[in-house]
């Protein structure tokens, strides 16, 4: 495969709010250069830099798919409270425009995940997720998405009903499991099972890195912004960091 064959599904821009380091026109150029004709902007939970991306992309001869990377609770998105065994901000799932329906329902998602579900982070859930999901591709995410973590937490017979959850919302050719290879030992064995899974309920498999910086030496400066983002300085060993520098 070359590098004009690959596409990058899941990016963090600077508008991945103090998670992101990756300006817009520096991973469009890197692109560019690499030979690549299509390329996503995945931002955590918002479309901020959908028009920026897109403008920018174009003069690139660069196809654009603008996504979002949302927060989704398996409960009712109005309930503002912790829930055991789901993180305040829900779990990850990316979300790709595939034509303007999809457009116009992942800005509708990202305005309810604003206005009613916001807790600690926008949020969604499947019940609204499944009325907006029209026009949409999802990719089962990272770590912190819903299968990953019922593979790594409660075994693949919970995995299976996740998948069966999405799998009510989107059809086969709309809902992708993802695989990561950051050198994080769980990831080893999130992707013997979704291959698993992908044979048995006939889904394609995505493989993605979880870019949150442009190049490899960058991880030092994502590291300085995670500390901004949770109020921690770089000697605090109780902090939010990333396992490896291969977020890239």
């Amino acid at each position: 495969m070359s590098k004009s064959d690959f596409v990058h599904l899941h990016n963090h821009t600077m508008y991945s709010l103090l998670d992101g380091a990756i300006k817009i026109p520096d991973i469009l150029k890197a692109a560019a250069n690499m030979g690549m004709t299509s390329l996503a902007i995945t931002d955590h939970g918002n479309l901020f830099g959908a028009i920026d991306f897109y403008t920018q992309a174009k003069k690139h001869r660069i196809k654009p798919i603008v996504g979002m990377e949302a927060y989704i609770v398996p409960h009712d998105l109005h309930e503002k409270k912790p829930v055991s065994g789901v993180p305040d901000s829900g779990y990850h799932l990316v979300l790709l425009v595939k034509n303007i329906q999809g457009y116009k329902n992942l800005v509708k998602l990202s305005s309810i995940a604003y206005l009613e579900g916001f807790y600690y982070k926008p949020r969604i859930d499947k019940k609204v997720l499944k009325e907006y999901s029209e026009g949409l591709i999802a990719l089962s995410a990272c770590l912190n998405g819903e299968i990953p973590r019922a593979v790594t937490s409660g075994g693949e017979e919970k995995a299976e009903s996740v998948i069966k959850s999405y799998l009510d919302i989107f059809d086969t050719e709309d809902f992708f499991l993802e695989i990561q290879n950051h050198d994080i030992a769980e990831e080893a064995t999130v992707r013997a099972a979704l291959k698993k899974f992908s044979d048995q309920f006939g889904l394609g498999l995505v493989a993605t890195n979880d870019c949150h910086y442009l190049n490899r030496e960058h991880n030092a400066a994502h590291d300085a912004l995670l500390c901004l983002q949770t109020g921690k300085v770089l000697s605090d060993t109780d902090r939010m960091q990333y396992p490896t520098d291969q977020f890239f």
